[in-house]
């Protein structure tokens, strides 16, 4: 195989920085309901329930669809994914702003989720095929959390273009985002610094069995599981029901609320770069990381939900940073699976992972919303801070077995991978980094 550009080096950061842009996008698109959400509701005259249908609708067409898309990853490439998914967000978003009635409104929603799925995945496949591997974990985290500055921009911009331009304008313009990067993505973007691009040709009559032996592997599972744990409650707050809780429930101005959403994700990018190198010194201790973090969320949401009547401000700057720490421990997840597969699986790993986060996302949503409307079903406008508070405490659960899960299948992965590849996990104990060698399709199952 013919090695026709350099790993690292300049053209390697900017189709790095371009597929960047493209999952910041995707990520300002998934959370523009974040603060729209109030208006949505009014818009479309529905309650806390039908309101979580919206965003729960487009989790579960982006989670469902990280199987097939890993799939069609490993069989067509990245490009070809990040143009796909740019032209469905585009049209969706285009659709969402001229919207007037609930279904269609909901069907843009989740064309829009087909489209976000394609993104992530897309570029951690850049990631892995253009960069050094010990350069990976860094990536990672990097692209995971500089794409979170697209929730900034829902945050605070799009708040101020939905009161300044209204619905339709505000919407259709930042549709048009996506044709900019199309042509950067056509121009630019190269799947691999190879002349062969190492894409999968697979059969039909092969796939289950290759998705089997993907997900029959410890080390996706951990990986799985990880990012289960790790990532629904700052996605759930960033992308729905913080906004409404500090708003509704905790008594913030619209402008605070939106500071602290803004603050939340500048804490992302810091987390990421601490995590990212925590996680290349210590490998064998990945997971272990990942459940401290959660701990650390655990504790500052139990202290806010037991405070009598609103948290104090601290409370909830605390509250806000340790849940946006979830979002980079969740990345690790990604480390993890590449660990335990070789390159050419990774889209398929990859969308597995994915799976765990956003799975657990939509679930929690979709109960906060059944919740609200059970302890108050007058809507929106009725909410107290009691009724936000039963509502939120339905996370525990996840939580918990989140965490029974990331333990169960680390010490699986751990004994299955010095079974596989003896020595290995000494190699990880001294924070050495493994690149897996390749394997027989049905190790692991």
């Amino acid at each position: 195989m013919q090695q026709v550009h350099n790993i690292g080096r300049r053209r390697a950061w900017v189709i790095w920085l371009v597929a960047l842009s493209v999952y910041l996008l995707a990520v300002f698109h998934r959370s523009s309901l974040g603060v729209a959400g109030v208006l949505a509701a009014e818009r479309f005259d529905v309650s806390a329930t039908e309101l979580s249908m919206f965003t729960v609708l487009q989790l579960v067409v982006y989670a469902g669809m990280q199987v097939p898309i890993g799939v069609l990853l490993d069989r067509f490439g990245a490009k070809r994914m990040l143009v796909t998914g740019l032209l469905l967000m585009t049209a969706a978003q285009l659709t969402f702003a001229f919207a007037t009635t609930l279904p269609v409104a909901i069907a843009a929603r989740a064309v829009l989720g087909a489209g976000d799925a394609m993104t992530f995945v897309s570029v951690l496949r850049l990631v892995t095929s253009w960069f050094e591997p010990r350069r990976i974990p860094l990536m990672t985290q990097l692209t995971g959390q500089l794409g979170q500055l697209g929730a900034v921009a829902a945050a605070g911009p799009l708040a101020w273009a939905l009161h300044d331009l209204g619905w339709t304008r505000t919407f259709a313009i930042v549709s048009s985002v996506g044709m900019v990067l199309l042509v950067f993505v056509l121009l630019l973007v190269k799947d691999s610094p190879y002349v062969t691009t190492q894409v999968i040709r697979i059969r039909l009559s092969l796939l289950a069995r290759q998705v089997r032996s993907v997900w029959g592997n410890p080390g996706t599972r951990v990986g799985m599981w990880s990012h289960f744990v790790a990532q629904f409650s700052m996605t759930v707050f960033a992308m729905l029901w913080g906004y409404p809780f500090l708003v509704r429930g905790e008594g913030l101005s619209t402008q605070t609320a939106s500071a602290l959403l803004m603050v939340m994700t500048g804490w992302v990018v810091l987390a990421g770069v601490v995590l990212s190198m925590l996680t290349a010194r210590f490998p064998y201790y990945r997971s272990v990381i990942v459940l401290l973090v959660v701990a650390q969320m655990v504790v500052a949401w139990t202290a806010v939900l037991l405070w009598p009547g609103p948290a104090p401000m601290w409370l909830l700057v605390i509250m806000c940073l340790t849940t946006a720490a979830g979002g980079p421990a969740s990345m690790v997840g990604f480390d993890l699976a590449r660990t335990f597969l070789p390159s050419e699986y990774s889209g398929r790993a990859n969308g597995l992972v994915n799976i765990g986060g956003f799975g657990a996302s939509l679930a929690v949503m979709a109960l906060i919303g059944v919740v609200l409307d059970l302890q108050n079903p007058r809507g929106m406008d009725a909410y107290t801070l009691d009724d936000f508070k039963v509502a939120m405490a339905v996370q525990y659960a996840f939580w918990a077995f989140g965490a029974v899960q990331v333990v169960r299948y680390r010490r699986k992965a751990l004994r299955h991978l010095e079974r596989e590849h003896p020595g290995v996990t000494h190699q990880l104990r001294r924070g050495e980094p493994f690149v897996h060698p390749g394997f027989h399709d049905r190790e692991g199952v």
